[in-house]
């Protein structure tokens, strides 16, 4: 794969601590991406805004604010990131679908395009810019927008399983499965909104444990042992 999204999740980023910034888990993502873009990868980053703002679980802020805040959560999140990534040597650019002023440039196909081929980490923040919209489905949307070869979906957890393996230890791991089959069986590997969009423009994701060991750049290099989702 020559052009990949990565989406990271938020609380992935935050380590034990679930809210917040652990810098030490930050910086091993970093370096594994740096051996990506070293090798020729052109990398897009999508991160998710868990770690400080969930508003969904909100029952008294109307769905619209409350998923500004959350929009505004993952363009946080990607600062902080963007800024590991370069203490580490790479150049980043952080773009969103409404204006920031001077924090981020706004998103377009062509100036990705032409950051991919400086070699710039391209992070994608502010999800699509509309509530009710997560950001799987702004992950997927902008994976088929700049057209890149796969989504790498870096989760807490290994595979795709047929049920939760945490509460149900003869849970079997899928090494390959289609977007069909997660859709039929409610799998929820993204939502459904961006299963559908990941179908219908043939996008495939591969999803893995971020904690593993060289866990991203396996994904890249062949020795990937998550599950691939097929289209």
């Amino acid at each position: 794969m020559k052009r990949i999204i990565l989406k990271l999740s938020g609380e992935a980023l935050a380590g034990a601590k679930h809210v917040g910034f652990d810098e030490a888990t930050v910086t091993v993502v970093a370096r594994q991406v740096k051996q990506l873009i070293d090798n020729g990868t052109q990398v897009g980053i999508v991160i998710g805004g868990g770690n400080f703002w969930r508003g969904r679980t909100s029952e008294t802020i109307d769905r619209t604010k409350a998923d500004q805040i959350g929009m505004l959560a993952t363009v946080m999140n990607c600062i902080y990131v963007s800024e590991i990534f370069r203490s580490v040597g790479m150049m980043t650019q952080i773009l969103t679908p409404f204006e920031c002023g001077s924090f981020t440039k706004l998103f377009s196909k062509d100036r990705v395009n032409k950051y991919f081929t400086k070699g710039i980490v391209c992070f994608f923040a502010g999800g699509t810019g509309h509530p009710y919209f997560s950001t799987d489905t702004a992950t997927v949307l902008r994976a088929v927008e700049i057209e890149a070869d796969g989504i790498l979906l870096a989760k807490a957890i290994d595979g795709v399983y047929d049920k939760d393996p945490k509460t149900n230890p003869d849970a079997v791991k899928y090494d390959e499965i289609s977007i069909q089959e997660v859709i039929d069986k409610k799998l929820a590997v993204v939502d459904l909104t961006a299963s559908i969009m990941s179908m219908e423009n043939k996008m495939p994701m591969y999803v893995f444990a971020l904690n593993e060991e060289n866990s991203i750049v396996n994904a890249i290099t062949g020795a990937f042992s998550g599950t691939k989702v097929i289209v």
